[in-house]
């Protein structure tokens, strides 16, 4: 079994890379690969799509390596293999993002990227630091991992979601803010479960062990 961390230059990988290490050791989950290359990903079982910066140019970025969506694509939309995006990664399945200007996502979780925007003039964006998940829906990858666990964000947008089922869970940040979201055999987290401690592990875990 192996599980593609895709690289398309947009952050840095290493810690992904060591913690999805980590825990496929631990679980006997197999190989974890960072790769841009389209025919290792068409090979994955399990695909795992990251990102840190703006929306337009994290979508630029990843269709500038040719091949890399299209196979990414086909691994997961046509032949169903799990897929966890983190941060840019995950805001990326959303029909459309609005930071500087409107732009395709790929629309795999109807809804649209917005900026956060904080009831309390007290709270700074980026939502940067720990804040407690709200578990809104049951899900394996969130086994083990109940309301009030903590996890670490850093970002200034947000995923709204067209249908509520596909909110998993939210954190308060002077209103709710998306925190995970999902559907068959996609999830995405705002927060990074590599920088997340016990519980972004826990989650790792459940990810390379779940069977949609």
């Amino acid at each position: 079994m192996t599980t593609v961390i895709v690289d398309y230059e947009s952050g840095n990988l290493h810690s992904a890379e060591k913690a999805f290490q980590r825990m496929a050791r631990e679980g006997g989950a197999g190989d974890v690969r960072v790769t841009s290359d389209p025919d290792v990903i068409l090979g994955a079982d399990r695909i795992v799509l990251p990102g840190d910066g703006a929306f337009p140019a994290c979508r630029a970025a990843l269709f500038d390596h040719r091949g890399v969506y299209e196979a990414i694509h086909e691994t997961v939309i046509t032949r169903g293999h799990p897929f966890l995006g983190i941060c840019i990664g995950m805001q990326m399945l959303a029909t459309h993002g609005l930071e500087y200007c409107e732009t395709s996502g790929f629309d795999w979780i109807g809804g649209t990227v917005v900026p956060i925007t904080p009831a309390d003039a007290a709270l700074k964006v980026p939502h940067m630091g720990w804040n407690d998940l709200v578990v809104d829906q049951i899900h394996p990858v969130l086994s083990g991992i109940p309301t009030g666990q903590h996890a670490y964000f850093v970002h200034s947008y947000q995923f709204q979601v067209a249908d509520p089922a596909h909110l998993l869970a939210h954190v308060d940040y002077g209103g709710p803010v998306t925190a995970i979201v999902g559907r068959d055999n996609i999830i995405g987290t705002q927060f990074h479960p590599e920088k997340s401690q016990q519980t972004g592990l826990a989650l790792i875990a459940n990810f390379l062990a779940w069977r949609p």
